[in-house]
């Protein structure tokens, strides 16, 4: 009996992860993506940071979604991570943040390799349980014949407050025993996609 329960939770825990996971014939290609952001403490200091586990689609319809592993936090600093893990994003409760867009992906693939257009997309952010729909400039390039690149023409300005952050802002504020951290943050991203062939 206790066998059966456990396998039970296994196949539930794995179905849970293979519907969460984005679906499409153009998958993001990791290797080459990157979403960055920069914070400022103290009024005018400022880093840079990346998160290095991402996951995302376009579907046959252009439907994108792009999955953003939050533990995965890169600051250079290991403390650092940890408390951003914790006291900001949360975690535990929050994994995730994603972005989702409906796309002109014939639109795209109408580029020659080589070829570039900008665009200005709206997209819906989901972080810590909230949902905002914001306009992004974008370049989208294709790059073959079975690739496009997605970057970010301009910074992309989230604040804090808009997503409940603003709590943890204060928090890692208190900890780290600064003057002040800035709520509003620009966040830029390289975004990779290569055509998945199936049998």
């Amino acid at each position: 009996m206790v066998k059966k329960l456990v396998f039970g939770a296994f196949v539930s825990v794995l179905m849970a992860a293979c519907a969460e996971a984005p679906v499409g014939p153009w998958q993001l290609n990791k290797a080459h993506s990157l979403v960055s952001f920069v914070s400022t403490k103290a009024v005018n200091v400022s880093e840079v940071h990346t998160f290095t586990q991402l996951r995302g689609a376009v579907s046959e319809a252009g439907v994108a979604d792009v999955q953003i592993e939050l533990a995965s936090v890169d600051t250079l600093i290991p403390i650092r991570d940890e408390r951003m893990r914790e006291l900001l994003f949360e975690t535990g409760a929050f994994p995730t943040a994603s972005l989702s867009a409906e796309v002109d992906l014939p639109g795209y693939l109408a580029l020659a390799p080589g070829e570039s257009l900008q665009t200005r997309q709206e997209v819906v952010l989901k972080l810590h349980g909230e949902s905002v729909q914001m306009g992004v400039d974008l370049l989208v390039t294709r790059v073959s014949s079975d690739g496009f690149v997605v970057a970010s023409l301009k910074p992309v300005v989230v604040n804090a407050a808009a997503f409940g952050l603003d709590a943890g802002v204060e928090r890692l504020r208190e900890v780290a025993g600064l003057s002040s951290i800035g709520g509003s943050v620009p966040v830029s991203f390289v975004l990779s996609f290569a055509r998945s062939y199936q049998a």
